[in-house]
């Protein structure tokens, strides 16, 4: 009987190197493994048996240790363009496929990996909890009656049930950390411009950013080495700084208020958040308790403030066109651009700029910033009962991430007694991305 087949990057490449698994032998056995179930909906697009076999056979004749991802199979939200496979946002009638992959995607596949499918989402990237998508709701991978979380639904949900190594999913919210605290996976959130828009459907294109889910940080890493670089085609990219790639065995990690955490009425992760600080400390940190107002103040300017009229922008032609097109909740939201006008911007503009730099000063003070990922999760059935207020409390820990210009990694941290994954974010100034992805792997390595 075969045993199960370990999508581990570092598995894969030491079996492609011992010659004791082919990529075209992969593809064999991912399709097998995808079949035509999607009770989860994670595909839109999955690729067929014989377009995976495709880019396997490009593979023939290259030394697998000469490719950093030869052979490393990968599911692609489906707002990322893969060439001559349609982009639809998870909106049918917004569809069209592409010539050219998006410049990270191509990054990839020139790194020897294997693109799967293209996975579901909520519609035009808006939202945190898989469920706005006329492809389905995402279903968790642990319990089906939960939501993945989103809005990269199928990225994670892929990566979690075992059919991709590791996935891509944008970030601009939360999209690429909610999912991953949902699936138990690590969930990247670069320091934006790290990784090229190029060939992505935006949805705030100053705020958007291309996310990895991976199943551990020294995966994530990898991952990461291949797909960031400058790309002069994309106005918002970014030339990568130098950072420390590790902290000291000594570091301070900031930690918000007690009356400042938000666990919406769920009695077990606050208990799960505690032991979390405790293994930072146990790490060699030290928690300092900051006021996490500033975050919170500079998260309700994402969806309260004007940030939504980029939305509206994004796809301005293609709505006014066809409003009846979009999903009901997503419609709603970006209908909400109409109410603000240039002055409310610039005034929302001054107000950030005023909180970055209060934020500034308190990274004086820490190292890393630890919060949940998301307080709590909802049951697939509670969010279409109260779409707005669920989606609301889960960005509670994440919206103010990309306009305060910082990186994240979302880990896994423990499970509830319900058998539901919990999940931590670390952040930090932008371009710390190696750093805490180092610390990411400490934080989830099993104690000795």
């Amino acid at each position: 009987m075969n045993s199960p087949l370990n999508l581990n990057i570092t598995a894969l490449r030491q079996r492609y190197i011992a010659g004791s698994l082919t990529p075209a032998q992969l593809v064999e056995q991912l399709d097998a493994k995808i079949g035509s179930d999607d009770s989860h909906h994670v595909w839109i697009r999955r690729l067929t048996r014989d377009e995976m076999l495709a880019y396997a056979r490009k593979l023939q004749g290259r030394a697998p240790a000469s490719l950093p991802l030869y052979g490393i199979p990968f599911a692609i939200k489906d707002n990322i363009d893969l060439a001559g496979i349609p982009t639809t946002a998870a909106c049918p009638d917004f569809a069209y496929t592409p010539d050219n992959s998006a410049t990270v995607v191509q990054k990839l596949i020139d790194a020897g990996a294997i693109p799967v499918g293209k996975t579901n989402l909520d519609q035009f990237a808006t939202g945190l909890v898989g469920a706005r998508s006329p492809y389905g709701a995402g279903r968790n991978a642990f319990n089906p009656d939960y939501i993945s979380g989103g809005s990269s639904a199928g990225s994670a949900v892929a990566v979690a049930l075992g059919l991709a190594s590791f996935s891509l999913g944008t970030d601009t919210a939360g999209s690429g950390r909610v999912p991953a605290a949902f699936n138990n996976l690590v969930g990247h959130k670069p320091t934006c411009g790290l990784l090229s828009t190029s060939g992505v459907v935006p949805a705030c294109r100053t705020l958007d950013c291309v996310s990895i889910f991976a199943l551990d940080a020294a995966d994530t890493a990898v991952v990461l080495e291949v797909a960031q670089g400058f790309d002069a085609d994309d106005p918002y990219s970014r030339r990568a700084l130098p950072s420390a790639d590790r902290l000291g065995s000594q570091f301070k990690f900031g930690v918000p208020r007690d009356e400042q955490l938000a666990f919406f009425g769920n009695p077990d992760t606050p208990g799960l958040f505690r032991a979390a600080v405790q293994r930072l400390q146990s790490l060699g940190g030290q928690p300092v308790t900051i006021d996490f107002a500033p975050f919170l103040e500079t998260a309700r300017l994402l969806y309260e403030g004007p940030w939504v009229a980029e939305r509206y922008a994004a796809i301005r032609e293609f709505i006014d066109a066809k409003p009846e097109a979009l999903f009901p909740v997503t419609r709603q939201i970006i209908a909400g651009a109409s109410k603000f006008s240039a002055v409310d911007t610039y005034a929302a503009l001054y107000r950030l700029k005023a909180l970055q730099r209060r934020n500034e000063a308190m990274w004086d003070g820490i190292d890393v910033l630890l919060t949940p990922t998301a307080g709590t999760i909802y049951t697939v059935a509670e969010v279409e009962a109260d779409p707005v207020r669920t989606n609301s409390n889960l960005g509670y820990y994440t919206n103010f991430m990309n306009l305060l210009d910082l990186a994240a990694v979302a880990v896994p941290a423990g499970f509830q007694p319900n058998g539901l994954p919990f999940g931590v974010t670390l952040c930090a100034p932008a371009f710390s991305d190696a750093m805490l992805l180092e610390l990411g792997a400490r934080f989830t390595k099993e104690p000795s």
